[in-house]
């Protein structure tokens, strides 16, 4: 298990700077193939592509998601269809990324493993 995976998402209210460009390219080490982006907004997100063998499979894979967004009440943007899921995180509040962010990723590494 990721280290990033045994920490607890802290809710975020808006009170915090987004991370630079360098703390999301040090926290990007640390979780398993995510890629960040930006949005129309310029702001950095987080996104992953999972591919399966069928649909019911992305659906299970999606399904543990939600119930790990919903644990730690952090929830991401999620996308599936037949054999594939994509999933975008975010932290609103903030319009950007911080470790909670991070945090999120890693245990959904976890979970696809």
């Amino acid at each position: 298990m990721n280290e990033l995976a045994k920490k607890k998402c802290i809710p975020c209210s808006g009170e915090i700077p987004p991370f630079t460009e360098e703390e999301i390219n040090n926290f990007l080490t640390k979780v398993k193939s995510w890629s960040c982006k930006k949005n129309d907004d310029n702001n950095f997100y987080l996104t992953k592509d999972f591919k399966f063998k069928n649909f019911e499979e992305s659906l299970n894979f999606i399904n543990k998601v939600s119930e790990v967004a919903e644990t730690e009440n952090h929830h991401p943007d999620l996308k599936f269809g037949w054999g594939y899921a994509n999933i975008t995180i975010f932290t609103h509040a903030i319009k950007g990324l911080a470790e909670s962010d991070f945090v999120l990723a890693a245990k959904i590494d976890d979970i696809s493993a």
